[in-house]
């Protein structure tokens, strides 16, 4: 039986690469591992020696110690990889296929999978509704930041890819199937993005670059970006978007500069769209920006979208906040102007992308080049033993999306 090396969150802001177990088909105790899910038998899973394996904002909020998340914890909730062994439950998945891992795990029985709400599938975490591999409060499934990596009922929540060279081939591109791409383009389409539309996407971390890639893709009109940092607008630039540093004043002046004479009758500009690519660590605006304020980012798409307009909220809100700041923030509750929200008949999505939704749309975008989604979130190939600066790095704020290549797989994207 092989080694198996992983990614090991050890406490805020310290990962290391440690030599875990080798996935078996049925779990075992250990760190964020919900007690109700130990000795639970996956006749139905896979096991897949990991081709790509993507470090996420996500990730990094456990990192920097934003979440209850255990010691211990194996990390890791994007990945791509190639099945070495399926268990006895599996009938059409097979030893040699490379496939696409969506983050949210769903059994495919429940209600809500069978209405394709596959982020909260009812069968797979016993705390609440909604799993994903190595992340807190999740059921405790191993993450896949590992050299190999267990999938439970693999016939249901692997996306096959047709032809294994072209899939590795394109191992960089495709390595976005499982969350960022669909997380991205589910924003843009929970906030109604459609020909014509005029839309912003606060945010200029990967998420928010995939949900500008989407918002092109769906034929946008104008896509606006708005951050803190200049390197990651420059990357928003390089494939079309208008861009806004956010540290330079309200967000509703700038993009009204942008819109010109796209005006509502109120004196507000009429951005269509909105999504939310932050989340619950967002700063202020302007002289603000230096200061942490959770509902920033929510309460300014409120004001800068249009009445009737919609608003996607990709973004991550956690129940749990050890680093709020104030108690209210600690347990996810946050000041937000719903009264303009309601005023201006606003509708809001949030949770978890239902990745199966879109991925087979958007891996059909990718092997036949409609998109350039590694390009344009600028993903850099690292291997394994290179994961602990890379999250040094990405938490610095460096525009790039790291994929960690455990076996040497992944071809490297020329500059």
């Amino acid at each position: 039986m092989p080694a198996n090396r992983a990614v090991v969150y050890e406490g805020p802001g310290k990962v290391e690469v440690h030599t875990i177990d080798y996935p078996t088909y049925e779990l075992k105790d250990g760190p964020g591992v919900n007690k109700l899910n130990v000795g639970r038998k996956v006749p139905h899973g896979a096991i897949l020696k990991t081709v790509a394996t993507n470090i996420c904002g996500s990730d990094q909020h456990m990192v920097r110690g934003r979440t209850t998340a255990p010691q211990g914890l194996v990390l890791g909730h994007e990945i791509t990889g190639e099945v070495v062994d399926v268990g006895p439950g599996v009938e059409f998945i097979k030893p040699g296929d490379v496939c696409s891992v969506p983050f949210n795990i769903a059994c495919g029985r429940c209600r809500n999978c069978k209405e394709g709400k596959t982020g909260i599938c009812l069968n797979v975490n016993p705390d609440r509704p909604g799993s994903a591999y190595g992340y807190v409060d999740m059921g405790g499934w191993v993450g896949g930041q590992a050299e190999y990596v267990l999938v439970p009922y693999a016939d249901w929540n692997l996306l096959k890819f047709p032809d294994r060279d072209q899939a590795i081939e394109k191992a960089l591109d495709l390595a976005m199937l499982a969350d960022i791409f669909p997380t991205g383009y589910h924003g843009c389409v929970s906030a109604g993005v459609t020909s014509g539309s005029t839309v912003y996407i606060a945010g200029a971390g990967p998420v928010g670059l995939a949900a500008a890639t989407s918002a092109w893709l769906l034929g946008a009109a104008v896509v606006i970006v708005g951050d803190l940092n200049e390197e990651r607008l420059a990357q928003a630039r390089s494939f079309g978007c208008e861009t806004i540093n956010v540290a330079q004043g309200d967000p509703v002046e700038q993009i009204a500069g942008i819109l010109g004479s796209d005006w509502s009758a109120i004196g507000e500009p009429l951005v269509d769209s909105a999504v939310d690519a932050v989340g619950f660590e967002a700063r202020g605006h302007g002289a603000d920006s230096d200061v942490e304020q959770p509902a920033t980012v929510l309460n300014s798409l409120m004001q800068l979208t249009r009445a009737g307009g919609a608003i996607g909220i990709p973004g991550l809100y956690v129940t749990g906040d050890p680093g709020g700041v104030d108690e209210a923030a600690k347990v996810g509750s946050l000041s937000l102007r719903l009264g303009l929200g309601w005023a201006k008949s606003h509708s809001f999505v949030t949770g978890q992308c239902p990745v199966m939704k879109y991925n087979r749309n958007l891996m059909m975008a990718i092997l036949h080049d409609k998109v350039q989604i590694a390009k344009n979130v600028n993903a850099v190939a690292i291997g394994l033993d290179e994961a602990p600066q890379g999250y040094q790095d990405f938490d610095q704020g460096a525009a790039k999306k790291y994929v960690l290549d455990p076996h040497g797989m992944v071809p490297r994207r020329a500059a």
